[in-house]
């Protein structure tokens, strides 16, 4: 399998005011989609596994305070990652493989009695 990961990172929850800083970003909601260009679904599309979730940020010390204009996905993408750990992100990825390893090889498929 060749499976590529991409980060959705678009949609976060701030805080209007904190330390005299505005729009301080606090929560991050992602998406991880893992996509395999080595085997495709029956119209002929990679097949592909998603997972979403949320990750809360420490905001405790914020000395480097980016202006929320000033964001975007990478560097609060690079946020996420370091609050996860790597441990985390690669077990996210573990899991993902093995859904689509689910779909190529399937351990259960559900059958009807009598058709």
């Amino acid at each position: 399998m060749a499976i590529t990961y991409t980060w959705d990172i678009s949609t976060v929850n701030t805080y209007p005011i904190k330390d005299s800083n505005i729009d301080v970003v606090h929560n991050v909601h992602w998406g991880l989609r893992a996509e395999d260009d080595a085997n495709q679904n029956e119209d002929g599309r990679n097949l592909t596994a998603s997972i979403y979730g949320t990750q809360d940020l420490g905001t405790d010390n914020i000395s480097n305070f980016i202006a929320f204009e000033n964001l975007d996905e990478a560097k609060v993408q690079s946020w996420v990652e370091a609050s996860m750990g790597e441990d985390k992100i690669t077990s996210m990825k573990s899991g993902l493989n093995a859904q689509i390893t689910e779909i190529i090889t399937p351990t259960s498929v559900q059958k009807i009695i009598g058709v």
